[in-house]
């Protein structure tokens, strides 16, 4: 079983899909060890708590600089015997400490296409508004492996959602979420924990 844990900061509604996932046998080979928050009263830990799942909080606004934040996560993710982290919607920015000790084990999904609409800042509402504002047709969730530059990793999944004309970003955003990132985000964790998935440069190779 590979020891899982979910980093979440707000609302958990990716999480959500990943305990659905697990529950109803989409996800194998996959032990949810920990939700580690970095807000405290983030409404994904009630979330985790109603599915039995150990929770911790490393509280980013505790930290007097983003390195000694990342210090503490990543002794919390060893002292926990992590394989896999899974970034559900993470608000604080890894540094190099987690990724190079976590080098193809931390997975993220990004609300657009990439390489489209990522980059630093580009992040909830403001990507779907970019959208919106470029007049894009057809946007969707990318699944990525973490690396050092933001929203730039080896994908793993995608999922295109078409954009409406009289669409929001909030409305947006929703149809994303439900059609791509609830998807493809269990679907990535599924397959990393039943061995599926290799990194070969800067592509991901699906071995089913």
């Amino acid at each position: 079983m590979v020891r899982t844990a979910v980093l979440v900061s707000g609302g958990g509604t990716n999480l959500q899909a990943i305990i659905a996932a697990q529950l109803f046998g989409e996800i194998q080979n996959c032990k949810l060890v920990a939700v580690i928050s970095s807000t405290p009263g983030a409404y994904a830990l009630d979330r985790a708590r109603a599915a039995g799942i150990e929770t911790s909080v490393v509280d980013f606004s505790m930290f007097p600089t983003k390195r000694t934040f990342n210090t503490a996560l990543l002794e919390k993710l060893k002292d926990l015997d992590v394989e896999l982290v899974v970034l559900a919607g993470f608000m604080p920015v890894l540094q190099r400490s987690i990724v190079k000790e976590f080098e193809n084990r931390v997975i993220n999904v990004h609300p657009s296409l990439m390489p489209a609409f990522c980059g630093p800042g580009r992040i909830g509402l403001r990507v779907h508004q970019m959208v919106l504002d470029q007049g894009v047709k057809v946007s969707g969730a990318t699944v990525h492996f973490v690396t050092e530059e933001i929203a730039d990793g080896p994908i793993i999944l995608q999922k295109a959602v078409d954009v409406q004309q009289d669409d929001t970003a909030k409305i947006l955003q929703r149809r994303i979420m439900e059609l791509g990132e609830w998807d493809i985000l269990p679907r990535a964790i599924d397959l990393y924990c039943r061995g599926k998935l290799r990194v070969e440069g800067r592509k991901v190779i699906i071995d089913e």
